[in-house]
């Protein structure tokens, strides 16, 4: 898919440098800028996608553009590392676009790779470990935590979109394009995979939030405005639709704890009501957990063994398992050689509980390690850096201050610990692993939205295009990979549930907390002025696939065959074709 995405950016490159009509008129008044609005104002803070004024840069000569780039305040792009407009072109002549264009493709799928790795591999454990800590239920920290884990790059991109008037299209689009790509592609692979038997009660929920979601959305983007209180009532129907599941998830226990007590054919009974409300079951998580147990069991040494702390440090920063080595493929060892180098600097940053293990994943050195990189990574990284060069009364730097402290923590605890003991406050890492992995989330994500940005501009593209295309994409690839491994496992339920459980949180949250950000920001209510016809489309597309799954899976008797699978990627290739036709304005409005 890489591939056919960098071939479709090139021939827009080529064929289409067409300017984006419409008004170019986002700007703020004469001397007033954002930040310094009166916090009694009863102004909006407008999301314009299309009223940005670099769009404007593609119009004038290849010589005059570096200058504008760098004197229009569209084109700063505050929120990452790198800005990558002065990048295109500044820093290479214009007839090396192409060339950008292919580096720019490079590093965008170099970033999500480090936002899937740091959300598989740091975040979720770390968020699993905290609600093993708190004592959570599996429907409780799956509609929670686990939610929030394999929801954060899409969670963070919509933060970092609506961080700007002129990117606000990309969240919009990112997680409109993701519920259609998920509740599609996703869903018709699984069923594809292993046609089953949906589970009715837990589906039929989910698909009812989700639509109620997807309808408050598309009435706040119809009114164009969004309040404050409106905001919190938004973020609030994710909290109904928790206490929905753990509350129907009480009752199913009670009743088959009830079937248990007096039927004595319990077997029948239970088999029944396990195929109408299997997905609140956990059954793989317990089925990993055993088989993880055993694998370290079989490998467990004989005879009492005591490693030295720098091996133990060693060990820990090595995240080749040579065991696992050995069965794999080659493909796998080209794919995790090539992964080791970001792994191992993660691993560097971020400490990771895990309760599963007899040590809690407790390495002395590392985790003392951790209390000094771990903060120092925080103040450099954390909007994007704007704290690193912070001085305490224009004298004494933050991030000397943060390393210091680092230091007399690690100190303190090396010397009260043991390598083969881990403390009581051992929980208190996966913490401070859930802290810096958010923000390194964040991070990357804001260098996504920056440098899709730039491609929007470069290639003249609307932001909802890029965001419903390769954000929504690269967002949702590891969960499509995810489902249909679950699928293929024997877990179909459990992949379908995912399907539609995961995106009610992404686009509640995306959205929600993206607002709430900005009202608080800026002391105003949201105020939205998209793309109006492809925003339209998008909507319309979710809507009519929540639709006809609501209306025709049951119709099926809530049975998934091959040929409905087929019908949903059916579904999303026309979808597609309909969407750039708007795009490149072959479908418009009369």
């Amino acid at each position: 898919m890489s591939f056919a995405v960098y071939l479709s950016l090139l021939l827009a490159l080529s064929c289409h440098q067409r300017v984006t009509s419409g008004s170019h008129a986002f700007r703020n008044p004469p001397g007033v800028g954002l930040a310094g609005w009166s916090l009694n104002t009863t102004r909006a803070m407008t999301f314009h996608s299309t009223n940005d004024e670099c769009d404007r840069v593609m119009n004038i000569s290849a010589a005059d553009r570096c200058a504008f780039v760098k004197n229009t305040p569209d084109c700063s792009m505050e929120d990452g590392f790198i800005n990558y407009l002065r990048m295109a072109f500044c820093l290479l002549p214009p007839n090396l676009t192409p060339l950008t264009i292919t580096f720019c493709i490079i590093w965008l799928f170099f970033l999500f790779f480090v936002l899937g790795l740091t959300a598989s591999k740091f975040f979720c454990p770390n968020l699993s470990a905290i609600s093993t800590s708190l004592h959570l239920t599996h429907n409780v920290a799956g509609v929670t935590f686990l939610a929030l884990g394999n929801g954060a790059p899409d969670i963070f991109s919509a933060i970092a979109a609506f961080s700007h008037p002129h990117t606000a299209g990309l969240a919009v689009g990112a997680l409109f394009g993701a519920g259609v790509f998920v509740t599609t592609v996703v869903a018709g692979s699984v069923a594809l995979v292993k046609p089953f038997t949906v589970a009715s009660r837990p589906f039929l929920r989910d698909v009812i939030f989700y639509m109620a979601a997807v309808f408050w959305t598309f009435v706040m983007l119809f009114r164009g405005t969004m309040t404050l209180t409106e905001t919190f009532g938004y973020l609030s129907l994710y909290v109904v639709y928790v206490l929905t599941v753990i509350i129907s998830a009480y009752i199913y226990n009670r009743q088959k704890h009830s079937v248990h007590s007096s039927v004595r054919n319990v077997a029948h009974i239970a088999a029944e009501f396990h195929s109408s409300d299997s997905s609140d079951d956990e059954i793989p998580c317990l089925t990993d957990r055993t088989s993880q147990q055993e694998y370290e069991s079989e490998y467990r040494p004989l005879l009492p063994y005591s490693e030295s702390t720098s091996q133990i440090l060693l060990n820990s920063l090595n995240p080749v398992d040579n065991r696992k080595w050995r069965r794999k493929s080659w493909r796998w060892r080209v794919l995790k050689v090539l992964k080791t180098p970001v792994e191992v600097l993660l691993l560097l940053c971020i400490p990771v509980v895990d309760p599963d293990k007899e040590d809690k994943n407790w390495r002395r050195p590392l985790n003392c390690l951790h209390l000094i990189t771990a903060p120092l990574v925080c103040v450099l990284v954390f909007q994007s850096g704007m704290y690193g060069d912070y001085m305490i009364q224009g004298q004494f730097p933050v991030w000397l201050l943060t390393l210091l402290l680092g230091l007399f923590l690690s100190a303190i605890v090396f010397c009260t610990t043991a390598n083969d003991c881990p403390p009581k406050y051992h929980p208190l890492f996966a913490l401070l692993g859930f802290l810096v992995s958010a923000v390194l989330i964040s991070a990357a994500a804001s260098e996504v939205v920056s440098l899709l940005h730039m491609l929007g501009v470069v290639l003249s593209l609307s932001n909802t295009v890029l965001g419903l295309t390769l954000l929504a994409w690269g967002n949702s690839i590891g969960d499509c990979f995810s489902d249909i491994t679950i699928a293929r496992q024997g877990y179909p339920r459990m992949a379908i549930s995912a399907c539609f459980g995961g995106i009610i949180f992404n686009m509640l949250f995306g959205v929600g907390l993206g607002c709430l950000v900005q009202t608080l920001q800026t002391h105003t209510y949201v105020q939205f002025e998209l793309e109006g016809l492809l925003t339209w489309v998008l909507a319309g597309a979710l809507g009519l696939s929540l639709v006809l799954s609501f209306v025709i899976i049951p119709l099926c008797r809530f049975h998934l065959s091959r040929a409905y699978g087929i019908f949903l990627l059916f579904f999303y290739v026309i979808f597609l074709v309909i969407a750039l036709l708007t795009e490149f304005k072959e479908i418009h409005r009369v």
